[in-house]
């Protein structure tokens, strides 16, 4: 270790006992002195780095506070007088081969009896076992509380792990979030997810659909009014942007809106500055932008109906939601909550899905993704009144539709006229049923179809299980 020339060797014999990197930082930002257990953490010997600059470490925390600093007497706002003089937090530093470990950092500013500053001490702890552990707890977590899910939000399949941890990656940060996805897939979670993870959470969450709002309507949901701005403003209203000031604001049907509320939402976005409509005095609010749509933006930019530049500012963070026919295993968790859910609500003693009706919703193409589902078993509910729901209680839709992606409707079926295909078709229907004893599964493999097909020509035919195996 290089020590000036003043620190006293016996001194230098117990900074290395040490199990703490530490790290001493003269006014100008030079490093001047480094223990060993700072060389065996960062790959760095004290040679490398004495009198070098200590944003040679590129430390995350040290990038925000060098910002904060800039313009000012102070290159870094540890030194800032306000300031008190000390900061402890955890943050990432970079090592010599260019990965970064996590620690938890203590530093603080040493001054003479003038206030002078004289430099900066800085111990580092090791805490990248406590973040592989903090990792594994996570994933316990939502892994035995599946049926709550993560805020509400269920899946334990690895798209969603993904998306979950982009979740949280996003809650520690005030960057404009956007998320892609499918009409149906849960993006209103997520948004919800962001929030109640983030440092914001017990600041406003407000949110506003921008479909179906005209541009007058929808600026005055964004940024309020004042009195007699138009006809029918017979007061002062304060717009959601407002509203959500210290939290998060969650913006729906981002390609819905109009252009020139595009450039207004460019402009809060850029200077955090915007007007009520009928004034002309700016507010400023400190609000996270979180963004949601199911089109293409790309296509709608080259269509000239979204702007470019609006686009790179809100897709700063983008979370792509997978559609459930994307993360099938997830379905029968899914079952499970909502079930629980409807007979909380309906008093219904449900007790599931039959075996049948499961492989029915694990062959269906899900077009309308989760909320699709919950509409499902919505209506299976309103049909059943006990036990489990069967494939007599699933809305013909699902039936008919097994394993077809969704498309336009059919055209209407003509009269039925049974031919010699029929014929061969009801036949081979019997022949497999009374082979299988009436077991529908076992046909299906006979016949080299899945269960809801032998189901659906059952009930063309007007076949019983029961008569086919007394016969």
């Amino acid at each position: 270790m290089t020590t000036p020339s003043h620190i006293n060797p016996q001194l230098e014999r117990i900074i290395n006992t040490m199990n703490d990197g530490l790290v001493v930082i003269a006014p100008d930002g030079s490093i001047v002195m480094v223990n060993q257990a700072f060389e065996t953490l960062t790959g760095y010997s004290s040679d490398e780095v004495m009198g070098r600059p200590c944003t040679l470490l590129s430390c995350d925390a040290c990038e925000l506070a060098i910002k904060r600093g800039e313009g000012k007497i102070w290159w870094c706002a540890l030194f800032d007088p306000a300031h008190k003089g000390m900061k402890r937090c955890r943050c990432n530093y970079r090592r010599k081969d260019g990965t970064f470990i996590p620690v938890l950092k203590n530093a603080s500013v040493l001054r003479d009896e003038q206030g002078i500053p004289l430099g900066a001490v800085e111990t580092l702890t090791d805490i990248s076992e406590l973040d592989r552990l903090d990792r594994e707890v996570t994933q316990l977590s939502r892994q035995l509380g599946c049926s709550k899910g993560f805020h509400g939000i269920i899946g334990d399949s690895p798209p969603m792990q993904k998306v979950f941890d982009v979740i949280q990656k996003a809650a520690r940060s005030d960057a404009p979030v956007i998320i892609f996805g499918e009409s149906g897939t849960g993006k209103e979670l997520v948004a919800g997810a962001i929030h109640k993870s983030g440092a914001r959470k017990d600041q406003p969450f407000v949110q506003l659909s921008c479909a179906a709002l005209n541009q007058s309507l929808l600026e005055s949901e964004l940024f309020g009014h004042t009195k007699g701005a138009f006809t029918g403003a017979y007061r002062h209203r304060i717009g959601r942007f407002e509203a959500a000031s210290g939290g998060d604001i969650f913006l729906d049907e981002i390609g819905d809106i109009p252009l020139a509320t595009q450039v207004k939402l460019l402009r809060i976005l850029e200077t955090k500055q915007f007007e009520r409509v009928g004034d002309h005095t700016p507010i400023t609010v400190d609000v996270r932008v979180i963004t949601a749509t199911n089109r293409n933006l790309e296509e709608l930019i080259a269509a000239g109906q979204f702007r470019q530049d609006l686009y790179f500012r809100i897709n700063v963070i983008p979370i792509h939601l997978p559609p459930l026919r994307r993360r099938m295993e997830d379905i029968p968790a899914l079952v499970n909550t909502f079930i629980h859910r409807l007979k909380a609500k309906t008093g219904k003693e449900i007790t599931g899905l039959s075996r049948q009706a499961m492989d029915c919703f694990m062959s269906y193409h899900w077009p309308g993704n989760v909320r699709e589902l919950n509409g499902v078993l919505e209506y299976a509910f309103v049909i059943s009144e006990q036990g489990p729901i069967d494939l007599e209680h699933l809305p013909p839709k699902l039936l008919g539709g097994a394993g077809e992606t969704a498309g336009p409707a059919p055209a209407p079926a003509p009269a039925p006229v049974i031919d010699h295909d029929d014929l061969s078709e009801k036949a081979a229907l019997l022949r497999a049923l009374q082979a299988s004893g009436g077991n529908q599964s076992a046909a299906a493999r006979i016949l080299g179809v899945n269960r809801v097909t032998v189901y659906n020509r059952m009930k063309k035919y007007g076949i019983k299980s029961k008569r086919v195996v007394s016969a």
